[in-house]
Parts: C-alpha cells; sequence; structure tokens
C-alpha cells in the first residue's frame, strides 16, 4: 500500500538506519512494507523518549520521560485497539500490528524496556542486562519474526528470533560503552568487574580502561554464542526474509568482531563499509541453506519471560562461563 502513512514509514527508515532500510530493500514488497511501519513506531518511541529526532541532535519534548513514556502507552494501547492517536507512527502501528496479529504484550515489553532507561536503571548481573536488551531488542526480533510470518505461538523459532535480538544490543553496547558513559548511561554488568555497581566515571577513568575493554569482550562473547543460535531461527524464515536477517546478522556481527579486534574501538564510531555490507549481501543469500544443515543448541542462554510456564520475574539465567561454546 502507498499511501501518506507508507511514506511516512519509509522516510523514516531512510533517515533512522540506512543498514535497516539496506536490508529492509531484500524482503518481498509485502514485508517490506510492514517492516518500514513497524520500525516507524519503534523509531518514534525511542525518539519520544531520548529527546531526539531520528536518532540523532536535541529536540524540545513536552514532559518529562516518564509523562513521555506513559503517553506512548496509551497511544500503543489505542493503536492496538485499532484507534491511533497522535503522530503518524501510530497509524503505522496499527496498520501492521492488526495484518500480522501482533500479540500486544509484544509492543508493551518493548516499551518496558524504554522504561528502564527512563528510570536510569543499572545493571549487577548479566540476566538483568540480558532482561533490559530482551525489551529493547529481543521483543523486536520477535516481532519482526511475527511479521515474516512465523506463527505467534511457535516459540521455538521466536527464541531464535529474540537471541537474534538480544546479540545486537549486546553489540551495540560494546561499540558504544563510551558514548552511553559520557550521557550518564552503563549497561556494562557489575558482576563483570567484581564490584556491586559501575558508574559512569568509573567506565570514562583511563585507568580502568583494560577493565571495561575486558567487559565489553565479555558481553561480545556471549554475542557470539546468540549469533550462532538466531542461524537456526533465521533457516525456517521465507527464503528472501531470511537472506534478508542473515545479511543483517553478518553486518552486526562483523560490528562486534571489529570492536572487539581494534586497538582503540572507541576513538571513532565502529561500523561495517559499505563495500563490506555489499560482500554480505551477496554472502547472506548463501547462508538460509547452510543453517538449515548446521544447527546449535540454546542450552543454558537466558530465554525472554513468560516462555515453558516462566514468569517475567524468573528468567532463565545464562550459564556461568561465557568462554563456554
Amino acid at each position: 500500500m502507498n499511501d501518506a502513512v507508507s511514506e511516512a514509514s519509509r522516510q523514516s527508515i531512510e533517515a533512522g538506519s540506512k543498514s535497516f532500510a539496506a536490508a529492509a530493500r531484500l524482503f518481498e514488497p509485502g514485508t517490506r512494507d510492514s517492516a518500514r511501519l513497524f520500525y516507524a513506531w519503534c523509531r518514534h518511541c525511542d525518539d519520544v523518549i531520548d529527546g531526539q529526532a531520528g536518532g540523532l541532535g536535541t529536540v524540545e519534548r513536552d514532559g518529562t520521560a516518564a509523562e513521555r513514556l506513559a503517553l506512548l502507552e496509551r497511544r500503543t494501547r489505542d493503536a492496538l485497539a485499532g484507534v491511533p492517536q497522535g503522530d503518524p507512527a501510530f497509524a503505522a502501528f496499527a496498520r501492521v500490528a492488526a495484518k500480522h496479529r501482533i500479540p500486544a504484550q509484544l509492543p508493551l515489553d518493548i516499551l518496558d524496556g524504554f522504561r528502564m532507561d527512563v528510570e536510569g536503571r543499572t545493571y549487577r548481573t548479566l540476566a538483568e542486562l540480558l532482561a533490559y536488551c530482551y525489551g529493547v531488542a529481543g521483543a523486536v526480533g520477535v516481532t519482526m519474526a511475527v511479521i515474516m510470518g512465523v506463527d505467534p505461538d511457535d516459540g521455538a523459532v521466536l527464541d531464535r528470533a529474540c537471541d537474534l535480538g538480544l546479540a545486537f544490543q549486546l553489540t551495540n553496547i560494546a561499540r558504544d560503552v563510551m558514548d552511553d558513559a559520557r550521557i550518564g548511561r552503563v549497561y556494562l554488568p557489575a558482576e563483570l568487574f567484581g564490584r556491586d555497581s559501575v558508574s559512569p566515571g568509573f567506565v570514562l577513568d583511563p585507568a580502568n580502561r583494560r577493565a571495561v575493554v575486558e567487559a565489553t569482550h565479555a558481553l561480545l562473547e556471549l554475542a557470539e554464542r546468540y549469533y550462532a543460535s538466531a542461524r537456526v531461527g533465521i533457516a525456517r524464515l521465507p527464503w528472501r526474509s531470511a537472506w534478508a536477517v542473515a545479511t543483517a546478522l553478518r553486518v552486526y556481527r562483523e560490528i562486534g568482531r571489529r570492536v572487539r579486534f581494534s586497538p582503540d574501538p572507541w576513538a571513532t564510531r565502529i561500523s561495517t563499509p559499505a563495500w563490506r555490507k555489499l560482500w554480505h549481501v551477496g554472502i547472506g543469500a548463501a547462508q538460509p541453506s547452510l543453517y538449515r544443515i548446521v544447527g546449535t543448541t540454546r542450552a543454558g542462554l537466558w530465554t525472554r519471560p513468560g516462555v515453558a510456564g516462566r514468569s517475567p520475574a524468573e528468567p532463565q539465567p545464562v550459564e556461568a562461563g561465557l568462554n563456554a561454546g
């Protein structure tokens, strides 16, 4: 459908995420349009919480962050009920939610992830960090899988979609450690430092650089395990969708590897060069067939809340020892 809502969503993704926009072009047209509609809602919510536009700069917003989050939740519930209000992003979300029968809990889980940032949450353990990653990225991965045609009740495949979101977010955290600390945010779990808490000042202090590097390497090792698990789910997607997601996995995994092996990973913001993205597009086309042959178990990996009888307060913990697997 090519109308004002679709066009606004296309512009949102083009302005807000060149990598996501490039991957979306690999989808078949219907999935591509739905992905853009969903992205417009995600981008709008993120911008409203962070006081930005398109993920950039600073924009004056009415009310406190907590008040803005409450408004986002009300308007998201309205959109789920089919009566979107306010920004066109909610009309976009209403359309994609109705078309794909997106479970109402998923967008609310995403907003709960934003709530952790609004509350200035810090993370003592890896399990606490992974609960945050689920909200801001894992639930996004699950929603995208539903948009790509995965049955909302197919928990086995949706767990793998969640794993990819977790891997993406762990990679983001490792890449953006210093930028986040400069704005007062710390996502590195305190247990990685043998401490009860970690402050932005601790992260920024050059005397602690070695410890910070080792902690980010631990997160990237864990991300590798989630990337490996996610490949199994990619093999269950329609081919065009599998191609797009396999390409995104390869691009993001390269970012993590560049962070891990860079002598100064935070001197500039690390990204995957355009020519390498094209390389990944080509290689990504063959990956889904390989993923059908080579799989891996999820043994020991943290699992999204509410799965297999677990309540949100009782997620399955990641196993001790990040070097395993």
